[in-house]
């Protein structure tokens, strides 16, 4: 018998997919391992789930697939993965541009989400990762969006993970981007600047707006160059709230090219989208303090804003 560890170990590998847990609690009482999965996740389809079971992609803790009509075993684990029909495809290579026992930083294209979410799960830069490495313990410490290209750490070891995110919560990292937005003589002439505000997630949920209150973000800017009508500006935010960078820019009139949420939310069309056009903004370097090995770390991206 092939143990699940084992057996979720081969699927990671040709893959670069992991698998997802779920507990069955004691107390409760089902027909069936379906009427389970689709009580307990009622935003999935019972047909979606009858397909998982009929191509085996539900577990027992001893690496067996399945079936629909298994009985329900409290107090155990069960392993599945998820299934996509449709997947879109992003035709942009990520770059790995450092790697050792402790961590692998990354160059991330534009288009290309950080983790699984939504429509996307191989073609995301944590499954793109495990495959090409076949680290499948990689965990990304931090996260930038998926408009967003440049730097993205991974831990490599599990037990090292929180000393690294703990550097991002404390905000002991230096964290440095560009970004092209409209040329604005007034807000030059003010530069360099930090920039303080109170931001908030909006009735969109897709995007944050400014507020009255006191200010939980601040960003430096800096002006690089001027190649009217455009500018390219050097950010480097003092915290990390969603979408900072992107709101900042929108409030002082200068939003960045080609951005689909700010100032007009514009919806996605996730399987046209328009690679032309990326969001003008680059996560160009980052600096910190190995609290594993003592060194001092400093990454930049190979990558250019057009």
């Amino acid at each position: 018998m092939v143990g699940v560890d084992n057996l979720v170990q081969m699927k990671v590998n040709s893959e670069g997919v992991s698998s997802s847990r779920v507990y069955l609690p004691a107390g409760q009482s089902y027909d069936s391992l379906l009427d389970f999965f689709i009580t307990t996740f009622p935003h999935i389809e019972r047909s979606e789930w009858e397909a998982r079971f009929e191509e085996g992609l539900v577990f027992n803790q001893e690496g067996e697939a399945l079936s629909a009509s298994n009985a329900y075993l409290p107090n155990t684990h069960l392993l599945y993965f998820r299934r996509l029909v449709r997947e879109p495809e992003i035709p942009f290579e990520e770059k790995i541009l450092f790697q050792d026992e402790h961590i692998l930083v990354a160059d991330k294209p534009h288009f290309l989400p950080v983790t699984p979410s939504g429509l996307y799960l191989h073609q995301t830069l944590l499954n793109r990762l495990k495959k090409k490495t076949g680290i499948q313990d990689l965990s990304p410490i931090h996260r930038i969006d998926r408009d967003t290209a440049g730097l993205v750490i991974f831990s490599v070891k599990p037990q090292e993970r929180a000393q690294y995110q703990n550097l991002f919560r404390d905000r002991e990292v230096k964290k440095v981007y560009e970004a092209i937005a409209p040329y604005s003589e007034e807000l030059c002439k003010k530069l360099p600047m930090t920039y303080v505000s109170n931001i908030k997630e909006s009735e969109h949920f897709l995007q944050m707006e400014e507020v009255d209150g006191i200010a939980n973000t601040d960003t430096y800017i800096e002006l690089i160059e001027v190649n009217a009508p455009w500018a390219k500006y050097c950010l480097t935010p003092g915290s990390g709230k969603k979408h900072q960078l992107r709101c900042h820019l929108n409030a002082l009139g200068v939003p960045i090219r080609h951005d689909q949420i700010y100032p007009i939310l514009t919806p996605y069309q996730e399987y046209d989208l328009d690679f032309s056009k990326p969001l003008q903004l680059l996560a160009k370097e980052i600096h910190f303090k190995d609290p594993v090995t003592g060194h001092e770390r400093f990454f930049m991206s190979q990558r250019v804003l057009a």
